[in-house]
């Protein structure tokens, strides 16, 4: 083992599992110490692990202990070893969410996987979309709205029938959430350098909140988007699985099912 690792554990069965099977074979370091960090867990206890420690700027190996784990590698004991050796680097930039809320005050976070704009109340949302200084569309009635990122293309944002991005377009994809009206808005894609800004046009009527991951800001007024490019999340993957074939994978599924 030619690597320095520290342990981060989810609080569950499985999770402490794997890590009793870790600790045998081998002996972790300190944080500090670390250069890398393996992470037990699903998608969401990766997510909250690299908000919190990517200023360490570390690497990061995911092992899924939850459902599908698409941020994570499958566990495997006999390889263990040899993929926290051998392994892809894949380096991902978040984006960058600027809320002010109907009090005028300030929020800011940082998402991996999408930013979504999410009707508060029993009425749908009513909101602009302006992306590099041009209108996107003047009003959108719906539940909300995405914003996601390539690595984030594959969760909710296919779900809610949004396109799959892969890791070096460039691109953020915006998709509607059950759009009212215009009922047949698909959405759009635009380019990773765009500034989006996103307002409430009925902020007493209509509330929403902006939610960056699981980071969530209610009664937002204006929501202000962008890749930050400063900010780099590295992340490993077991050779012949990184991120780029798992979102491969997903687009040929995709293309199977609507065909």
């Amino acid at each position: 083992m030619n690597k320095k690792i520290y342990i981060f554990s989810d609080k569950n069965k499985n999770s402490f599992k794997i890590l009793s099977f870790i600790k045998k074979k081998i002996k972790p370091t300190t944080i500090n110490k670390a250069n890398l960090f393996v992470v037990i867990g699903g998608d969401g206890f990766m997510l909250q692990i690299l908000k919190k420690y990517y200023k360490l700027e570390k690497s990061f190996y995911g092992i899924n202990s939850g459902n599908y784990g698409f941020l994570m590698n499958k566990f495997s004991k006999k390889n263990l070893i040899k993929n926290l050796n051998k392994s892809n680097l894949v380096t991902i930039n978040p984006l960058e969410m600027l809320v002010i809320n109907k009090n005028n005050q300030k929020k800011k976070s940082i998402a991996i996987n999408e930013i979504s704009i999410l009707r508060q109340s029993r009425q749908a949302a009513n909101i602009s979309i302006i992306a590099n200084k041009k209108k996107v569309i003047k009003n959108l009635i719906s539940d909300g709205v995405l914003i996601s990122t390539p690595a984030g293309s594959t969760a909710y944002n296919l779900s809610v029938h949004g396109p799959i991005l892969s890791l070096d377009s460039n691109k953020l994809a915006i998709t509607p959430i059950s759009p009212f009206r215009p009922r047949r808005w698909k959405g759009i894609t635009v380019n990773e350098k765009s500034k989006i800004i996103i307002k409430n046009l009925n902020p007493n009527k209509r509330p929403i909140s902006a939610v960056a991951d699981n980071y969530e800001v209610r009664n937002a007024k204006n929501i202000i988007k962008k890749v930050n490019k400063k900010i780099k999340f590295n992340l490993i993957y077991n050779k012949n699985k990184s991120l780029q074939k798992k979102i491969k994978i997903e687009q040929l599924r995709k293309e199977t099912n609507t065909n």
